[in-house]
């Protein structure tokens, strides 16, 4: 038995069911034991020999052409009119999430080589809250130390203030969410949890918290809908629909709105708006396991072991940057957004030569539908 599975077994023989959002926080995030936190996950999580690929593994094309559309929007976050930020002084861009630091070292070899006048002003921030990623991504990055900042998270840039880019890649789908199930006998929602059964996680149905209101999920899901348009689809949801609720991911983007004086930010992941979040193609939700290229609905199986992931809900994340101020300027696939920046490179003659028959592959898998180009979304908010 893995040390995880057991830690979690004497916690639910300790107190008793468990909800699955901290199952899952566990399973990920447990110092030391957590599937982002071993030893192993800098190296064996990601890329054809892992459990899955991002856009960063498949190669450096992803990272080449975000820097060039960073490098749009810190220009135009120079040209910002904020009484205290003089044209000319300190840009930043900041990313959240940035796992063994590739991204970061590819976002930063382009700037230096293709904007060398805003790479020379620049200050790159990683929110990371793990001592684990920190110690991967200072090893990926030391040819840019003294460049690249760390902060545990937001209160410390927030008091700085950015005038530049936020971004976050593939990291809002790793929140732990809340997992919430319908009963049709009962007509009332309820909670999914864990415990255990002859050495094994289980399923069990725990009551809703004390806060969660009559509304509830659909506010809390983006869709603020009235008592009889909520009767209505209550009436035909089968018996044990699932849903996730993850309001952690919108405060998350709140207070990274909040830290942003001026410029942009965006984050790149997959999911849905809210009015493609009640399906009846997806009757127990958006969360899967991965293992092995591999996915699965046993999200119980093997704690730390495999990746659990669920779909974002891009609504919920414009509602609350919305609120803290911001504009929203795109949400598009990620196949339109790469295909826009590269054709503006190209119309601009500024294509680096880098962009060989291996890079064109990289593009292809990264745009594709049937890769990463279709299922893959981008938000975009900015501040003027």
């Amino acid at each position: 038995m893995q040390p995880l599975h057991m830690t979690l077994q004497k916690q639910i023989a300790r107190q008793g069911a468990i909800p699955f959002g901290h199952f899952m926080e566990l399973a990920l995030y447990c110092p030391a034991l957590g599937y982002y936190e071993r030893d192993t996950a800098s190296t064996g999580t990601v890329g054809r020999a892992g459990d899955f690929f991002t856009s960063v593994s498949v190669g450096s094309a992803f990272g080449e052409l975000l820097a060039h559309r960073f490098a749009t929007w810190l220009r135009e976050a120079d040209g910002s009119a904020e009484p205290s930020a003089e044209k000319g002084g300190r840009l930043t861009l900041v990313e959240a999430g940035a796992h063994d630091g590739r991204l970061a070292a590819d976002v930063l070899t382009e700037l230096q080589s293709a904007h060398a006048d805003l790479f020379a002003r620049l200050e790159y921030w990683i929110v990371e809250p793990s001592d684990a990623r920190r110690v991967w991504q200072r090893e990926r990055l030391a040819p840019f130390a003294g460049r690249v900042h760390w902060a545990a998270g937001w209160p410390e840039l927030a008091a700085r203030g950015v005038r530049g880019v936020i971004f976050s890649n593939e990291l809002l789908d790793a929140f732990p969410a809340r997992r919430i199930g319908w009963d049709a006998a009962r007509r009332a929602w309820f909670e999914w949890g864990v415990a255990t059964q002859d050495g094994h996680f289980v399923w069990t149905c725990l009551p809703l918290r004390a806060g969660d209101g009559d509304a509830f999920p659909f506010a809390d899901c983006g869709l603020p809908l009235d008592a009889p348009t909520r009767a209505a689809l209550l009436d035909v949801l089968p018996d044990g629909y699932t849903i996730e609720v993850n309001p952690r991911a919108a405060a998350w983007w709140r207070e990274a709105a909040r830290a942003l004086r001026a410029g942009v930010l965006v984050t790149f992941d997959y999911g849905l708006p809210a009015a493609e979040w009640f399906r009846p193609e997806r009757p127990r939700g958006t969360l899967r396991a991965y293992r092995d290229h591999r996915a699965s609905d046993d999200l119980l199986a093997a704690p730390g072991e495999q990746d659990l992931t669920g779909h974002v809900n891009f609504t919920t994340l414009q509602q609350a940057g919305e609120a803290e101020g911001l504009r929203t300027v795109a949400f598009e696939t990620q196949e339109k957004f790469l295909a826009d920046t590269l054709a503006s490179l190209s119309a601009a003659g500024a294509l680096s030569r880098n962009w060989t028959a291996a890079r064109a592959r990289q593009l292809q898998t990264l745009t594709h539908p049937q890769h990463l180009g279709r299922a893959f979304r981008v938000l975009a908010q900015s501040r003027p």
